[in-house]
């Protein structure tokens, strides 16, 4: 395939680029770098079949023009800073919704068939259903980023039936792994580095959390594109377990050798939008052959040998 990478620079992208250029596929990304590493590219730039184009997705012509000759575009350049939507509110629906519409419509443009969207278990808000599935009844929106998500959706589903694209949209718990750069483990680890003895808490310590190791996000997605073929494919990405975030802190402290004096913010949440239970229900990806292949407990040990080998990630952020 020729496939084109939006945000190849960051973690995931970068990632999946690495994986289907040694596939054998021809790889165009598509990044302007406000958060992507050059770094993370180093491996993909080995290969033949990779060209990098350096643009922002809010340009509609630079987008088109990089997209023409793709079989499939695989969509993960977003906003995704979920804490702070409320200082910027507008980025969230630029960079995500209007973003999102722009990728549907160089696709038209160029006559490409196939996405993958990168969406979130936020957009279920704060569910009733544990664990939930693809199909559970939507809540109130709890954040920004969430709800900006599930507008790019609905534009997903949307050009799918007008334009006859097949869509795959991928709800994805929180995704860790090699290049991991933002998230609690990632702000944990950094204030152990910088200060070992002591280690402060958004919240009470209590929200159930579930994550994914990156590869196994990748084998889950390569999955779906080669046996799903409905027009409108939705799949949740997550395992078939969940921990505290106070688990999360023990086994990094573990990891590190480390006993830190912990405080806690309190509440049930570290901020708007820190829905203080996620836990999705893959059984529809599992029933395609899938299974993780990491615990999370091991997916968060080795991003945490992956932050202690490149410290230059923590200095970069």
């Amino acid at each position: 395939m020729k496939v084109l990478i939006t945000g190849v620079a960051g973690f995931i992208g970068s990632n999946l680029a690495d994986r289907l250029l040694e596939l054998g596929h021809q790889v165009t990304g598509f990044d302007n770098f406000s958060t992507g590493q050059e770094e993370f590219l180093s491996k993909a730039r080995g290969f033949a079949g990779f060209r990098l184009e350096r643009g922002d997705i809010l340009e509609l012509d630079a987008l088109t023009a990089a997209m023409r000759g793709a079989d499939l575009v695989v969509h993960l350049a977003a906003n995704a800073d979920v804490r702070f939507g409320g200082l910027h509110p507008r980025k969230d629906l630029e960079q995500n919704t209007i973003g999102s519409a722009n990728v549907l419509e160089a696709m038209r443009l160029c006559g490409v068939g196939r996405v993958a969207f990168a969406s979130t278990g936020s957009i279920y808000g704060e569910p009733a259903v544990f664990p939930t599935p693809e199909d559970a009844p939507f809540p109130v929106q709890t954040s920004l980023y969430g709800a900006s998500k599930l507008a790019a959706e609905g534009l997903m589903e949307a050009y799918a039936e007008t334009f006859g694209i097949q869509v795959y949209i991928f709800r994805f718990v929180s995704i860790l792994g090699e290049r991991y750069s933002h998230g609690h483990v990632f702000d944990f680890f950094r204030q152990l580095r910088e200060h070992p003895d002591r280690l402060e808490v958004l919240g009470d310590g209590r929200q159930r959390k579930s994550y994914l190791y990156v590869q196994d996000c990748i084998d889950a997605i390569l999955i779906a594109l080669e046996k799903s073929r409905v027009r409108v494919n939705i799949f949740n990405l997550g395992t078939s377990e969940y921990c505290r975030v106070e688990d999360s802190i023990g086994w990094i402290c573990e990891h590190l050798h480390l006993n830190p004096r912990r405080t806690y913010t309190g509440g049930d949440r570290g901020w708007v939008g820190d829905n203080p239970f996620i836990f999705l229900d893959c059984s529809r990806i599992r029933d395609l052959g899938w299974a993780p292949r990491l615990t999370i407990r091991e997916g968060i040990v080795r991003t945490v040998e992956y932050l202690q080998n490149n410290p230059w990630v923590l200095e970069r952020r």
